[in-house]
């Protein structure tokens, strides 16, 4: 809810500002999770994700940018190429609706005022907040099964990398691949004590030095408006 406040008041603003160009449309793309179930790549996407993301440029080289995604995550044992994994039989789905706002960083100058075409490889990094199932085993390590005990929210530092090229002077395509490190180790149930608040030792497994990731890979079209910017400096 913070965020959204903060991108409306600066829609609100925006007629008095000097800086006027924004960008507004679709994200599609897979998902994947990195963590004690299943695979261990770090982008092998096994389902979908899609959601809108708004951008407010700033400058050439940097703009604020708003996304909300919704996603579902697969694991499954059955597929690692680990054979402690494959032995041990654990599979979840779970899903994450987030929130996220940061800047984006371009790593050379993109301004569509000043024609077309242009692009450039970007970074984008902020603050995510999300919201996905708490897991837990139904029975004592190795035995049971994965369930889901009900929603859980926390945050996440995401890193993405991207390419984007306009296509028009008002629509930018852009191929972006996102990580977000959560705070959470209880993605796939492998640490209740996030639930209960005390450890449960015969219901952990897998790394408990390493927080759960999710990635999402995509694309997004966005299309611009706004009269031609004079920067600030910020």
């Amino acid at each position: 809810m913070r965020y959204i406040l903060v991108v409306v008041i600066l829609l609100v603003f925006a007629p008095k500002t000097n800086s006027q160009t924004f960008e507004v449309g679709p994200y599609i793309g897979g998902a994947n999770y990195i963590g004690d179930v299943g695979r261990t790549n770090f982008v092998l996407p096994n389902s979908l994700v899609g959601g809108a993301l708004l951008k407010w440029n700033r400058s050439p080289r940097h703009a604020f940018r708003f996304s909300l995604l919704y996603a579902e995550i697969n694991a499954d044992d059955a597929d690692s190429n680990d054979p402690r994994r494959a032995s041990r039989g654990y599979s979840f789905s779970n899903t994450i609706a987030e929130a996220s706002l940061g800047i984006e960083f371009n790593f050379w100058s993109f301004d569509l005022h000043e024609g077309h075409p242009q692009s450039t490889p970007y970074l984008y990094t902020g603050i995510t907040y999300f919201r996905a199932d708490h897991l837990l085993l139904s029975a004592d390590f190795p035995n049971g099964e994965l369930e889901n005990q009900g929603a859980n929210w926390d945050f996440a530092i995401p890193v993405v990398f991207g390419y984007k090229e306009s296509i028009t002077r008002h629509i930018v395509g852009a191929l972006e691949v996102g990580v977000r490190y959560t705070f959470t180790d209880n993605l796939d149930g492998s640490w209740p004590e996030e639930i209960f608040g005390n450890r449960m030792p015969r219901r952990e497994f897998g790394n408990r030095n390493t927080n759960d990731w999710y990635v999402f890979t995509g694309v997004n079209f966005t299309f611009s408006w706004g009269r031609e910017p004079c920067y600030s400096r910020f």
